[in-house]
């Protein structure tokens, strides 16, 4: 099978309802989106792929544009003929704009969740390489160790403080390092291309969630909205990072009604 192909899709709901594909972020797993779909999978055919480099699809060391072209190719095969709706969290919401601005004939609408269109320059793209680089490395030589410097990050504050982090961690530890590993050095914000400047010329209807805790991707999404008047944002009171984790009622609602509204 081709590299960045997926190699496993969990589904939940019916065939017969419009397919709603669900991406998660780095060290994450399609697991992590079984709870909200109790309730979305009533009204959509839910799709929850391994990302590259995480569950049964393997890390690849493709560029990050050929990883893509691969991964659209899955997701026409997993949805058939009908367009699908699209979201994505972190690593996930990264992949997921991309798809949505390089392939927009295979979606109906996209989420953004905690994520941005990349890096703006050269250098700060060269600089970010860097510092994956040596988180790769960490990932390789000690993963707990790893695991719990990256979740002292202040970005994952609010998760800590939740009931939901402990069992995160716990799955964050049926990671595979080196697949890890090199799904962060080929899949990493310093690899993918920056898409700011493609976002005006966008027309297929996107969300973006933020948590209010989460500044920086409030900030990005208020660039977002700004930039393009198909894009609204959606910032969730008392939530970080991981909303849809750390608020799941409030994430469901949300959702349902960002993919309704028109």
């Amino acid at each position: 099978m081709p590299a960045s192909s997926v190699n496993r899709i969990l589904t939940r709901g019916s065939r017969n309802n419009p397919g709603l594909i669900l991406l998660h972020g780095f060290l994450g797993s399609p697991e992590d989106w079984l709870p909200v779909t109790e309730t979305l999978s009533r009204n959509y055919f839910c799709m929850l792929p391994d990302l590259p480099g995480h569950g049964k699809t393997p890390a690849s060391a493709l560029p990050f544009e050929t990883q893509m072209e691969l991964f659209a190719r899955s997701i026409e095969t997993m949805q058939g003929d009908s367009p699908s709706f699209l979201a994505g969290y972190s690593m996930g919401g990264r992949i997921a704009l991309y798809l949505a601005l390089r392939f927009p004939n295979l979606f109906r609408k996209t989420v953004i969740i905690s994520a941005s269109p990349g890096l703006k320059t050269e250098e700060e793209r060269q600089t970010r390489k860097e510092s994956d680089e040596r988180l790769a490395l960490n990932i390789e030589e000690n993963f707990e160790s790893f695991l719990r410097e990256w979740y002292s990050q202040p970005l994952f504050a609010s998760l800590k403080n939740s009931r939901a982090f402990t069992k995160t961690l716990e799955a964050r530890k049926m990671n595979r390092p080196k697949e890890a590993a090199l799904a962060l050095r080929t899949l990493g914000t310093g690899n993918q291309p920056s898409l700011w400047s493609e976002l005006a010329d966008f027309r297929l209807p996107m969300s973006f969630f933020a948590g209010e805790k989460d500044g920086k991707y409030v900030e990005i999404g208020r660039q977002m909205v700004n930039l393009c008047s198909c894009f609204d944002l959606d910032i969730f009171p008392q939530c970080g990072h991981t909303l849809h984790l750390e608020n799941r009622d409030l994430f469901i609602d949300r959702m349902l009604h960002s993919l309704t509204r028109q």
